[in-house]
Protein backbone atom coordinates (compact mmCIF):
# COMPACT_ATOMS: atom_id res chain seq x y z
CA UNK A 1 0.00 0.00 0.00
CA UNK A 2 3.03 2.65 1.30
CA UNK A 3 4.87 1.85 -2.27
CA UNK A 4 1.57 2.14 -4.26
CA UNK A 5 1.40 5.25 -2.61
CA UNK A 6 4.65 6.49 -2.98
CA UNK A 7 4.93 5.89 -6.76
CA UNK A 8 1.71 7.94 -7.36
CA UNK A 9 3.60 10.21 -5.37
CA UNK A 10 6.73 10.58 -7.57
CA UNK A 11 4.26 10.52 -10.79
CA UNK A 12 2.71 13.53 -9.39
CA UNK A 13 6.05 15.54 -8.99
CA UNK A 14 7.41 14.48 -12.07
CA UNK A 15 4.22 15.85 -13.89
CA UNK A 16 4.34 18.94 -11.72
CA UNK A 17 8.29 19.74 -13.03
CA UNK A 18 7.46 19.03 -16.50
CA UNK A 19 4.24 21.63 -16.12
CA UNK A 20 6.96 24.02 -14.51
CA UNK A 21 8.73 23.83 -17.31
CA UNK A 22 6.58 24.14 -19.70
CA UNK A 23 5.16 27.39 -17.82
CA UNK A 24 8.55 29.25 -17.85
CA UNK A 25 8.79 28.25 -21.51
CA UNK A 26 6.06 30.14 -22.52
CA UNK A 27 6.46 32.79 -19.85
CA UNK A 28 9.91 33.49 -21.64
CA UNK A 29 8.19 33.73 -24.86
CA UNK A 30 5.51 35.83 -23.79
CA UNK A 31 7.35 38.48 -22.00
CA UNK A 32 9.14 40.28 -25.25
CA UNK A 33 5.37 40.70 -25.80
CA UNK A 34 3.81 41.84 -22.92
CA UNK A 35 6.93 43.92 -22.54
CA UNK A 36 6.33 45.83 -25.95
CA UNK A 37 2.73 45.81 -25.17
CA UNK A 38 2.46 47.87 -22.00
CA UNK A 39 5.59 50.50 -23.50
CA UNK A 40 3.82 50.70 -26.48
CA UNK A 41 0.28 51.85 -24.61
CA UNK A 42 2.61 54.28 -21.94
CA UNK A 43 4.31 55.67 -25.17
CA UNK A 44 1.00 56.70 -27.05
CA UNK A 45 -1.32 57.48 -24.75
CA UNK A 46 1.84 59.88 -23.19
CA UNK A 47 2.33 61.13 -27.36
CA UNK A 48 -1.93 61.61 -27.43
CA UNK A 49 -1.68 63.33 -24.26
CA UNK A 50 0.82 66.25 -25.51
CA UNK A 51 -0.41 66.68 -29.26
CA UNK A 52 -3.94 67.60 -27.44
CA UNK A 53 -2.35 70.10 -25.14
CA UNK A 54 -0.10 71.41 -28.09
CA UNK A 55 -3.37 71.69 -29.99
CA UNK A 56 -4.70 73.82 -26.45
CA UNK A 57 -1.52 75.92 -26.98
CA UNK A 58 -1.40 76.81 -30.22
CA UNK A 59 -5.26 77.87 -30.35
CA UNK A 60 -4.53 79.59 -27.20
CA UNK A 61 -1.45 81.66 -28.86
CA UNK A 62 -3.66 82.19 -32.23
CA UNK A 63 -6.63 83.67 -30.45
CA UNK A 64 -4.23 85.72 -28.21
CA UNK A 65 -2.10 87.04 -31.20
CA UNK A 66 -5.68 87.90 -32.95
CA UNK A 67 -6.51 90.32 -30.58
CA UNK A 68 -2.61 91.60 -30.77
CA UNK A 69 -2.18 95.32 -32.61
CA UNK A 70 -0.91 94.74 -35.59
CA UNK A 71 1.31 98.51 -36.25
CA UNK A 72 4.55 96.98 -35.13
CA UNK A 73 4.68 94.39 -37.85
CA UNK A 74 6.76 94.76 -41.01
CA UNK A 75 8.68 92.50 -43.84
CA UNK A 76 12.11 91.02 -42.99
CA UNK A 77 12.23 92.57 -39.19
CA UNK A 78 12.96 90.79 -36.35
CA UNK A 79 10.07 89.27 -34.14
CA UNK A 80 7.94 92.35 -33.08
CA UNK A 81 6.64 93.07 -29.20
CA UNK A 82 3.22 91.42 -30.51
CA UNK A 83 4.78 88.89 -31.81
CA UNK A 84 7.19 87.94 -29.08
CA UNK A 85 4.05 88.04 -26.26
CA UNK A 86 2.53 85.52 -28.23
CA UNK A 87 6.00 83.22 -28.08
CA UNK A 88 6.16 83.68 -24.25
CA UNK A 89 2.19 82.74 -23.67
CA UNK A 90 2.79 79.62 -25.59
CA UNK A 91 5.78 78.78 -23.14
CA UNK A 92 4.02 79.67 -19.90
CA UNK A 93 1.42 77.49 -20.82
CA UNK A 94 3.70 74.86 -21.91
CA UNK A 95 5.19 75.14 -18.13
CA UNK A 96 1.84 75.29 -16.50
CA UNK A 97 0.84 71.76 -18.82
CA UNK A 98 4.30 70.38 -17.48
CA UNK A 99 5.56 70.14 -21.03
CA UNK A 100 9.12 70.39 -21.32
CA UNK A 101 9.63 73.95 -22.72
CA UNK A 102 13.27 72.94 -24.53
CA UNK A 103 14.31 76.26 -22.96
CA UNK A 104 11.76 78.44 -25.27
CA UNK A 105 11.52 81.00 -23.02
CA UNK A 106 15.21 81.91 -23.85
CA UNK A 107 15.17 81.49 -27.67
CA UNK A 108 17.03 83.51 -29.37
CA UNK A 109 15.06 86.43 -31.55
CA UNK A 110 14.08 85.58 -35.08
CA UNK A 111 16.70 87.15 -37.90
CA UNK A 112 13.47 88.15 -40.13
CA UNK A 113 9.31 87.34 -40.85
CA UNK A 114 7.46 87.03 -41.44
CA UNK A 115 6.49 84.31 -40.68
CA UNK A 116 8.29 84.27 -37.53
CA UNK A 117 10.40 81.18 -36.51
CA UNK A 118 11.78 80.61 -32.53
CA UNK A 119 13.92 77.54 -32.42
CA UNK A 120 14.36 75.78 -28.92
CA UNK A 121 16.89 72.05 -28.15
CA UNK A 122 17.67 73.27 -23.96
CA UNK A 123 16.60 71.69 -21.22
CA UNK A 124 17.57 68.38 -21.81
CA UNK A 125 15.19 68.10 -24.93
CA UNK A 126 14.67 64.89 -27.47
CA UNK A 127 15.27 67.40 -30.20
CA UNK A 128 14.48 70.83 -31.55
CA UNK A 129 11.67 72.52 -30.51
CA UNK A 130 10.44 75.09 -33.33
CA UNK A 131 7.69 77.91 -32.76
CA UNK A 132 6.18 79.52 -36.07
CA UNK A 133 4.13 82.65 -35.54
CA UNK A 134 2.72 84.45 -38.57
CA UNK A 135 0.56 87.50 -38.64
CA UNK A 136 -0.56 89.64 -41.70
CA UNK A 137 -2.37 93.16 -40.97
CA UNK A 138 -3.56 93.77 -44.39
CA UNK A 139 -2.65 90.33 -46.50
CA UNK A 140 -0.07 92.34 -47.77
CA UNK A 141 3.13 90.69 -45.79
CA UNK A 142 5.45 88.91 -47.93
CA UNK A 143 5.23 84.82 -46.72
CA UNK A 144 2.70 85.54 -44.11
CA UNK A 145 1.26 81.96 -45.12
CA UNK A 146 -2.15 82.60 -43.16
CA UNK A 147 -4.90 79.86 -44.15
CA UNK A 148 -7.66 82.72 -44.00
CA UNK A 149 -5.30 85.47 -47.13
CA UNK A 150 -8.41 85.75 -49.16
CA UNK A 151 -11.97 84.87 -50.11
CA UNK A 152 -14.02 85.71 -53.06
CA UNK A 153 -17.20 87.18 -53.18
CA UNK A 154 -18.54 88.22 -56.67
CA UNK A 155 -15.04 88.76 -57.81
CA UNK A 156 -14.03 90.92 -55.86
CA UNK A 157 -10.98 89.70 -53.74
CA UNK A 158 -11.07 90.07 -49.81
CA UNK A 159 -8.19 89.74 -47.49
CA UNK A 160 -8.88 87.90 -44.97
CA UNK A 161 -5.63 88.69 -42.39
CA UNK A 162 -4.92 86.47 -39.50
CA UNK A 163 -2.98 84.85 -37.10
CA UNK A 164 -1.36 81.65 -37.61
CA UNK A 165 0.56 79.57 -34.82
CA UNK A 166 2.30 76.16 -35.63
CA UNK A 167 4.41 73.92 -33.06
CA UNK A 168 6.31 71.23 -34.01
CA UNK A 169 7.38 69.64 -30.49
CA UNK A 170 10.62 66.80 -30.39
CA UNK A 171 8.48 63.48 -28.47
CA UNK A 172 11.27 60.99 -26.83
CA UNK A 173 9.94 57.60 -28.07
CA UNK A 174 10.65 54.90 -25.47
CA UNK A 175 9.14 52.35 -27.20
CA UNK A 176 12.25 51.78 -29.60
CA UNK A 177 13.94 50.54 -26.97
CA UNK A 178 11.85 47.48 -26.55
CA UNK A 179 10.79 47.17 -30.26
CA UNK A 180 14.29 45.22 -30.55
CA UNK A 181 12.99 42.47 -28.43
CA UNK A 182 10.67 40.89 -31.00
CA UNK A 183 12.32 42.46 -33.88
CA UNK A 184 16.04 43.45 -34.18
CA UNK A 185 16.74 46.46 -36.02
CA UNK A 186 13.21 48.09 -36.35
CA UNK A 187 13.16 51.43 -35.52
CA UNK A 188 9.78 53.48 -35.29
CA UNK A 189 10.42 56.71 -36.74
CA UNK A 190 7.90 59.20 -35.55
CA UNK A 191 10.00 61.83 -34.07
CA UNK A 192 8.06 64.80 -33.58
CA UNK A 193 4.39 66.24 -32.87
CA UNK A 194 2.85 68.77 -34.92
CA UNK A 195 0.07 71.39 -33.79
CA UNK A 196 -1.43 74.59 -35.55
CA UNK A 197 -4.24 77.14 -35.28
CA UNK A 198 -5.47 80.12 -37.32
CA UNK A 199 -7.43 83.05 -35.83
CA UNK A 200 -8.62 85.92 -38.08
CA UNK A 201 -7.32 89.06 -36.78
CA UNK A 202 -9.27 91.47 -34.19
CA UNK A 203 -7.35 94.24 -35.13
Amino acid sequence: MSSGIYLFTRRLLKQAECNSGAAIVEFAVALPLLIVLVVGIFDFGGAFNIKQELSNVTREGARFGAAQPTNDLCNTCTAPPSIDAIRYLVDSYLVAARINDCGLNAAALPAAGPPWAYTAAGNGCAGTLTLTISRDPTGGLANASCSLTMTNYGGVTVYAPCTKVSITYPYQWHFNNVLHLISPGSTFLLGTIPANATVANLD
